[in-house]
């Protein structure tokens, strides 16, 4: 690697890392807006996603400049692929934590509400499937990033029983039909976070092992 392509990636490591680190707080932001139901909390995150969706930029346009000076090979190139991926997968997790917080402002902006269900459970597994994926990422660890691959089935396992939970609710009482959808799409607003979350795991044992394993069921069994 030219001294001048080292820089560059090192670079390039740092705005993935900032933008990973910014994404991961205000999906922590979201999901307490919802627990909490705090709706100052709700508009903070929205907020925050124009300077999301910036660097999301900056991070795509420095692996594009990259790709055309350098033209790096083997690790290299699979490093800035794999980053374009990952950067594409934040920038997501990034507007669903926008969703989840304009749910939070249309559910509570005028009252604080009994909530039906409990979204702590959802929520803990999905951010913990995100933040193990981002240090799979720092430390490149392929076993902690298959672990996340294994967690995800659990958030749609409780996605689905949210699903039922809701049309018992609905056929219970249909006045509160509003409540229980806006509900259930904080649920599977959840669930493509988890999905999102995978891929960046996914992402990052390509980068260590040069494989790509996203429809290897196989796997799923390995730790």
């Amino acid at each position: 690697m030219s001294v001048h392509l080292f820089r560059e990636v090192e670079k390039l490591k740092k705005m993935i890392l900032k933008l990973s680190a910014m994404v991961e707080d205000n999906l922590h932001n979201a999901m307490s807006s919802i627990t909490k139901q705090d709706v100052k909390l709700a508009h903070k995150v929205i907020q925050t996603d124009t300077q999301i969706n910036n660097d999301e930029i900056d991070v795509e346009e420095e692996c594009l400049k990259i790709l055309a000076l350098h033209q790096p090979v083997a690790g290299d190139l699979r490093f800035i692929v794999a980053v374009l991926k990952i950067n594409s997968d934040l920038e997501r997790i990034g507007d669903l934590a926008v969703n989840i917080g304009e749910r939070t402002v249309a559910l509570f902006s005028e009252k604080t509400i009994e909530l039906p269900f409990d979204f702590t459970e959802m929520s803990e597994i999905t951010y913990s499937m995100l933040r193990m994926s981002l240090d799979a990422l720092v430390t490149l660890d392929g076993k902690l990033a298959r672990s996340v691959r294994n967690l995800d089935s659990k958030v749609d396992d409780i996605n689905r029983q949210m699903y039922d939970q809701v049309k018992i609710k609905i056929s219970e009482n249909p006045k509160n039909v509003n409540l229980m959808i806006n509900l259930l799409s904080i649920s599977r607003y959840l669930e493509r976070i988890a999905d999102h979350a995978t891929n960046i795991a996914e992402d990052v044992i390509y980068m260590i092992e040069g494989r790509i394993i996203r429809h290897a069921k196989e796997e799923l069994e390995r730790s």
